[in-house]
Order: C-alpha cells, then sequence, then structure tokens
C-alpha cells in the first residue's frame, strides 16, 4: 500500500473503560451514603464501557422503534417494535436495580447507590426513561395502598419481560406517565381529557395526550378531568381479564435525539383506570413522580458532561497536531480543564440532590426542604449547561466530532432534552420560586445548608451575600426566576466544592464562576491556575 494510505494518527475507540472510576462521582458516592455500594457501581461501570453495551447503544439508536398499529389482520394492536439491542440494554439497567429497586431496600444511601449507577450506565441514554419513570411512580403510587400492593413488587422486580400481558401475571413491569396535552403542554390544568366513574369504581378516559415516552410500558400514571377535578390515575396496558385497554397509539415523535426512545400520542377511547390518590388532587399526586425523573433528568446531564469531556480527553490523548498531543498543548487543556471543572460541579451538585432524596425517603424534614429548593434549581442550571458542554467536547474531535461514528452526534443531539423533559427551563425556574412561597423554610435551610462553607473563600461568601439580597426582593422575582435558580445552583456548586472538592477544581470554579476571570465560552481559564490536577482527576482509566 503507498504511504498516502497508511492510517496513522487515528484515536483508537474508546472502549472497554470504567466510567466508575471518575473520582468525583466515587467521592461523592461516599460523602452522600453509598460507601456500600461502591462494588455494585463498579459492575455497573465495567458493563457500560465494554464494547458490546456501546453496540447495543448503536444498534438501538440506528433501529429506530417501529409503530404497528394493527396486525396483519387488520386487529387493532397498538404495539412498538423494538431493536433486540433496547432490550438488552432494558434487561442489564432492570437487573443491575437502575429503575425501582432502591424502594425494596430500607439500606440507607439506597437511591444514593442506585443514582450513582445511573450515572455510570452511558451506553445509550433513550432507554433510561422508562427505567427513570419506573423509579419516580412508586411515590405517587403509594396513595392508593391497594394497587401499590400488587404493583410495586412487581415494579421493583429485577426481571425485565417486555410482553404484553395482564401487569399482575408477570415477574416484572414498567411504569409510564401520560401527562400533557396538544393545548397546554406544562400547563396540565389545561388538559381536556375526561375521566367519567364507572359503577365498580373504576374509571373511563377519553382524550387525546400529546407526549407519552415508552409506551410500551405496562402500567401508566394519567392526568384527566375528574367530576372533582384534575386527578390522577393508573392505567394499565392490558386489562385485568385479558383484554387490551383502549388506548391507542397514533403516531411516534420525530424527535431531534433520543431515537432508542419512542415518544408517542396516545388516543384513550374509553380506558379503562383507577384513581390514585384523591380526586381533585392530580397534579400534587403526580408531582411527586415528576421530581424523581427532574432528579434523573439532573443526573443525566451531568453524566453527559463525564461523558463528553471522557471522549474528549481520550481522543486528546491520542491525537497530534504541531508536533505535539493535543492533551500537551496549552489551548486544549485550558479547554479540557474548564470542561472538567464544569463537569465536577454538576456531578457533586447532582449527587447532593440524589442524597437528599435518600435522607428525605428516610424522614429527614431537613433534607426535604434542601430538595424541595435545590432540585428544581439545580435541574435548570445542570441541565442547561449540558448543552454548550456537549458542543465544546464535540468540537475537541474536530470533524470526526461531527461524524455519527465517532458517538459525540449522538450526545450533542442528546443534551437539550434533558432540559426540556420534566418542564422546560422556565418551569423549572418558577418552581424554584414556588418552593420558597409554598414552603418559606427551604430557603432558611438552604442558607443553612450554605453557611457550612462560610469564611472559606470570600468569592463564595459574596455570592450567598448577593443571593440573599436576590431572594429578599420579591418585586419582580418571577422576571428573574433563571437568574435566581442559576445563582442556588452556583452557591451550591461551589460550597461543595469549596468544602469537599479538589483544591485545584475549586479554585478554577472560584475564580470563573464566581469571580468573574472568564470569557464567554469553555476554554477561557485564566492564568495562574493549576490545570494539571483538573485534567488527571479527568484522564480514561480502565
Amino acid at each position: 500500500m503507498p504511504d498516502t494510505h497508511v492510517v496513522t494518527n487515528q484515536v483508537p475507540p474508546l472502549q472497554d473503560y470504567n466510567p466508575a472510576t471518575s473520582p468525583v462521582l466515587t467521592e461523592a458516592l461516599i460523602r452522600e451514603g453509598g460507601e456500600w455500594g461502591l462494588d455494585e457501581v463498579t459492575e455497573v461501570g465495567v458493563l457500560a464501557g465494554s464494547a458490546e453495551a456501546q453496540r447495543w447503544g448503536e444498534f438501538a439508536n440506528r433501529n429506530r422503534p417501529v409503530l404497528h398499529t394493527h396486525d396483519r389482520y387488520g386487529h387493532r394492536i397498538d404495539e412498538v417494535e423494538y431493536d433486540p439491542a433496547y432490550h438488552e440494554l432494558m434487561k442489564a439497567a432492570i437487573a443491575h436495580g437502575l429503575h425501582a429497586a432502591p424502594w425494596a431496600d430500607d439500606r440507607r444511601g439506597a437511591h444514593v447507590v442506585r443514582a450513582a449507577k445511573l450515572s455510570v450506565w452511558t451506553p445509550e441514554p433513550g432507554h433510561v426513561c422508562p427505567i427513570s419513570m419506573t423509579y419516580a411512580v412508586v411515590p405517587a403510587l403509594r396513595h392508593n395502598p391497594e394497587l401499590a400492593a400488587v404493583y410495586e413488587p412487581l415494579l421493583a422486580s429485577r426481571h425485565y419481560d417486555p410482553v404484553l400481558k395482564v401487569p399482575a401475571r408477570k415477574i416484572g413491569i414498567t411504569a409510564g406517565m401520560s401527562m400533557t396535552e396538544k393545548q397546554g403542554g406544562s400547563d396540565v390544568r389545561a388538559n381536556t381529557t375526561q375521566a367519567v366513574p364507572n359503577d365498580d369504581g373504576s374509571y373511563s378516559l377519553t382524550g387525546h395526550k400529546w407526549f407519552t415516552s415508552a409506551p410500551m410500558c405496562d402500567i401508566f400514571l394519567v392526568l384527566a378531568q375528574a367530576p372533582g377535578g384534575l386527578s390522577c390515575f393508573l392505567l394499565p396496558r392490558i386489562l385485568p381479564d385479558g383484554s387490551r385497554n383502549r388506548m391507542f397509539l397514533q403516531r411516534l415523535k420525530d424527535k431531534l435525539g433520543n431515537h432508542a426512545n419512542a415518544s408517542s400520542e396516545v388516543e384513550y377511547d374509553g380506558a379503562i383506570a383507577w384513581l390514585v390518590g384523591e380526586e381533585g388532587r392530580g397534579v400534587p399526586t403526580i408531582i411527586e413522580m415528576v421530581n424523581l425523573t427532574r432528579l434523573d433528568c439532573t443526573l443525566a446531564s451531568a453524566t453527559s458532561m463525564r461523558t463528553g469531556l471522557a471522549r474528549a480527553i481520550h481522543h486528546a490523548q491520542h491525537r497530534k497536531a504541531f508536533g505535539a498531543y493535543l492533551i500537551d498543548q496549552p489551548l486544549m487543556r485550558n479547554v479540557l480543564a474548564d470542561l472538567a471543572v464544569e463537569a465536577e460541579a454538576a456531578t457533586m451538585l447532582a449527587m447532593r440532590m440524589a442524597g437528599a432524596t435518600d435522607a428525605a425517603v428516610h424522614g429527614d424534614e431537613r433534607e426535604a426542604l434542601l430538595r424541595r429548593i435545590g432540585l428544581p434549581a439545580g435541574k435548570y442550571w445542570v441541565c442547561k449547561r449540558a448543552t454548550p458542554h456537549a458542543a465544546e467536547a464535540m468540537e475537541c474531535l474536530g470533524g470526526n466530532g461531527y461524524v455519527e461514528d465517532f458517538g459525540m452526534a449522538r450526545l450533542y443531539r442528546e443534551a437539550p432534552l434533558m432540559g426540556i423533559w420534566e418542564g422546560s427551563g422556565n418551569v423549572s425556574a418558577l418552581d424554584t420560586l414556588r418552593a420558597m412561597a409554598t414552603r418559606p423554610a427551604c430557603v432558611e435551610v438552604l442558607f443553612d445548608e450554605l453557611d457550612r462553607s462560610a469564611g472559606q473563600d470570600k468569592r463564595l461568601d459574596d455570592h450567598v451575600e448577593t443571593l440573599k439580597k436576590e431572594l429578599a426582593d420579591t418585586d419582580t422575582l418571577t422576571y428573574r426566576a433563571r437568574k435566581v435558580a442559576e445563582d442556588i445552583s452556583l452557591a451550591l456548586e461551589g460550597s461543595l466544592l469549596v468544602r469537599h472538592g479538589h483544591p485545584a477544581v475549586a479554585e478554577a470554579f472560584l475564580a470563573t464562576r464566581l469571580g468573574g476571570a472568564w470569557g464567554g465560552a469553555f476554554g477561557t481559564l485564566p492564568t495562574g491556575l493549576d490545570a494539571g490536577p483538573i485534567l488527571e482527576r479527568a484522564l480514561i482509566k480502565g
């Protein structure tokens, strides 16, 4: 072969590595009470980084779900066909307890361990949607103890059974939710789906839902207008007598990304469902499910950042330009270190909210209040940062980053989703204000949390004092809701880094995010920072 055709200076595939070796994630797992789960998290990470699991992710995305409304004979079936790789991903995620398993585990830290597992399960994010909803449905379902007694053990089962059957007769089930409608979107109180009571205690639902993700799940929580107002219902795909419920899939959404996950429009035409909670209390009932999926959105965005960073650093370690490896080029080190700082801060905040969730499950009111204000703010900010982070990480690969074969294009398409899912930026920011209005004690708890780092850095102290003034000025609070959510998140990230982070990472964060020594893009860290330890923590390890 002529010399001109010899392949040189190309980067080997990033596979057979373990994303669970991330120091910031491991440290957070231990700090938030999940040290006992280190081996389990490592096991998930080994599988996630394997060539086999990465191929599952590629096939599940390449071969998109296909909707079959009718069988060959003309019978209505409303089934979605997935690539076999999708089912392998679902099977592995459920076997390792990434779904509702923590609800069957009374150990402190169970929800933290589950969060860390989710954070290293990186082959493909689309299938995580039903995994997340199956986790999140349990607290809402408990508003109907009789239904919870039947379905909760099946939701927590480590067995994946994708066949449509009577849910109560399966060895394991998955759950979804169906909230939004075309006329309302996030304004679910504008829903028009009607729920008419039946003599046997069930309800018949009629209406059109604009977004129902993972429509092959076994059960769904659905919002509909009952005689007593907007209410929450449990709706199974297959009824107890074995017949198919009148839940008709109209079409699958053609989405920017998230291709492995089927998102559908659904028509309910007298579909049978059972009330969960009280009539007229649909939003407070289902919001418990929404809050937990918001936690997973935050975790997923932090995971996206670490994944993009890992791929960018792997490329820089193996690619030469102008006579040196990219990882040794000063400007590339600036970019990579900046991306690493963002990923570490996001991971620490996401895992702190996972720790607060775990404590709240065990009755800790203080942590429940911190979560009430910290989660919507964190969801807003961490998810908002994921898209520019993915774009910069993709650019580190140059032209290869824009090519589908290298994985960065899929990561980039996926990044905006978490900011949109379960309430876009404005919804999350306004929910932060709603937390302060409905649970005023959460503000006191927030500043109590921030006081733990008081006096350790003037830049952080100044930011916290400014935040107090921001929250005290209520005249234009709604107009400033995004800035408020951002500043709460930055305060929490800064406090966590000062108390628990690596000194080099903490200093870079404080100098840039709080100190103002930063440009308008990643890769604008000021001189005088020690990038070496920051990059060392982000290097790819086996």
